[in-house]
């Protein structure tokens, strides 16, 4: 039996090499691509990032990011979003008092977190959405962090799947479950077993 191929989306930005060093160890060939062909393509795609929104959401339009990740949602394709790559999902970002539209298939406005002490960085737990695929076995587990942005609220469409993190009074979105994508805004790549096993779960519904 073939291994599945997950697409690991190369726009410039993002830890593409421990990403797909992660996605390997769960059994599937890891293709770092920018083409959009490909990223279509495969049976899994992963959207990473880090940094500024505006700068990685340039950066993926520079590659056809957001079409592919449209049309692969449309058709039932699964699409994993890391951190910044989460954060893409949204419809906008506003970093700086500069606001810049996201990927949008999902509702919500990335903004900065209000505790005190930023970034937010380090091991957290969440509280995992009831009957989530993405935290089945390691909703009591922690996860790593780096970030100071963050989604809050908004007008979620029926059959949306969230997941919650808190910091310093502030909570977050940790996560989406939403038909065929999900996103997470920590890193599951660097968070040890309990991240191996959330990527693992992802790569069941390849």
């Amino acid at each position: 039996m073939s291994r599945p191929v997950v697409a690991i989306l190369d726009y410039g930005s993002g830890n593409l090499h421990s990403a797909s060093r992660a996605i390997e160890a769960r059994g599937c060939e890891a293709v770092l691509t920018s083409d959009a062909d490909a990223a279509f393509a495969a049976d899994g795609l992963v959207v990473p990032g880090v940094g500024a929104f505006a700068a990685c959401l340039d950066g993926l339009r520079a590659v056809g990011g957001p079409d592919v990740i449209r049309r692969r949602l449309a058709s039932g394709r699964p699409v994993l979003g890391i951190c910044v790559g989460h954060q893409a999902m949204f419809a906008a970002g506003i970093e700086h008092g500069i606001q810049a539209p996201g990927v949008g298939v999902l509702p919500g406005t990335v903004e900065q977190l209000t505790s005190v002490r930023l970034p937010h960085m380090g091991w957290n737990t969440v509280v995992a959405a009831p009957g989530s695929v993405l935290f089945d076995g390691v909703q009591d587990e922690r996860f790593y962090f780096v970030h100071s942005y963050a989604v809050h609220e908004a007008n979620w469409p029926d059959g949306v799947r969230l997941t919650w993190c808190e910091h310093g009074g502030d909570r977050f979105v940790a996560a989406v479950e939403y038909g065929s994508l999900s996103s997470t805004q920590f890193h599951p790549e660097k968070s040890g077993d309990a991240g191996a096993r959330l990527l693992r779960n992802w790569v069941a519904t390849l």
